[in-house]
């Protein structure tokens, strides 16, 4: 089928190309001319994913119009506080049946709305799925066994991404828990700076362990106030994608994290960099997001402290050891 991927960063730019080697006509839109001259020339996008041979079948195109128009599948994979000004873009250019896949992770700041509600609204109509799990974009270019989750209320439409997408190293499973696999995706990115921050304070396996764990109570806790269910947490949405991105040595949140761990700004450790790390401005969203639903949220309010009000991070673990005792088992 015709499909289309908008934003030709690294995991835009994995996902086009497997889509094209599935054998699927597709095209990605890229904001910047020279890696529009990169894929169709080089077949590699030298900027976001330097070293990676792309399929050859692949075209690049800075026209969003003509790249989305006719697609059967249009996949989203832009920053999240870029989401719905692209999407409303390229609204009038859809098909009525087009289904539309959010491989963007995060909560928009302000409205504090899951991306798949994003695009709900500016692409009405439309089935969306939610495209997440744990997958490093380098390593599925490289071709490295990979097992994700396609999330939607429309059942077909999980259905059609997984069959576009599978292919014998990537995996896709279906789900219909959108809220707490979006929710999973986007907060396991503040827990990753936190681990980062905590491996750049210097502290060890212990601390990291802990971290973990409780992040992910933090993220259950969140998911079951909006009305996902506990168990998604526990699968590759949730727990699959926070080791990943908390462990990972390609995680983009974690650098940053270790980064202001050893002391750097928060503006220090974006200098010269431009990829996004997502879990800075999901952090502001989450927190927000806790507040109106009276979650509780603890290391997701750290990391905000350290990152926006100047809190030093080895200051904050002691603060985290010293909070109220209570039972692990607190939902």
């Amino acid at each position: 089928m015709r499909c289309a991927v908008v934003g030709a960063g690294a995991w835009g730019t994995a996902l086009a190309s497997l889509l094209s080697s599935n054998g699927h006509e597709t095209s990605i839109w890229a904001l910047e001319p020279d890696v529009v001259r990169s894929i169709n020339e080089l077949h590699e996008n030298s900027r976001f994913l330097k070293g990676f041979a792309l399929a050859s079948s692949l075209c690049a195109a800075n026209d969003l119009a003509r790249v989305v128009e006719g697609a059967a599948l249009v996949v989203y994979a832009t920053p999240s506080h870029h989401l719905r000004r692209i999407a409303a873009e390229t609204k009038p250019r859809l098909t009525g049946n087009a289904t539309v896949v959010i491989a963007t992770k995060g909560i928009e700041q302000g409205r504090l709305a899951l991306m798949s509600e994003v695009a709900a609204v500016e692409l009405p109509g439309c089935p969306v799925v939610a495209l997440s799990g744990p997958s490093f974009a380098a390593e599925v270019a490289a071709g490295q066994p990979t097992a994700i989750v396609a999330a939607s209320a429309d059942e077909r439409a999980a259905i059609a991404v997984q069959s576009a997408f599978s292919s014998s190293r990537f995996r896709v499973y279906t789900h219909d828990d959108v809220i707490g696999v979006e929710l999973g995706g986007a907060l396991k990115n503040v827990m990753a700076v936190a681990t980062g921050m905590v491996e750049g304070a210097g502290l060890g396996f212990n601390s990291r362990a802990a971290l973990i764990t409780r992040g992910l109570h933090e993220m259950t806790r969140l998911g079951v106030a909006l009305g996902a269910h506990s168990a998604t947490f526990a699968g590759l949405a949730g727990l699959g994608d926070l080791v990943l991105t908390c462990t990972g040595a390609l995680s983009r949140n974690r650098a940053l994290g270790i980064e202001i761990g050893q002391g750097a700004t928060l503006d220090e450790a974006l200098a010269g960099k431009e990829t996004v790390a997502e879990g800075v401005l999901t952090t502001a969203s989450a927190r927000e997001l806790a507040r109106v639903h009276d979650v509780s949220m603890p290391i997701a309010d750290t990391v905000f402290r350290i990152l926006f009000e100047g809190q030093a991070a080895r200051d904050a673990v002691p603060e985290l050891m010293a909070r109220e005792l209570r039972s692990e088992q607190d939902l």
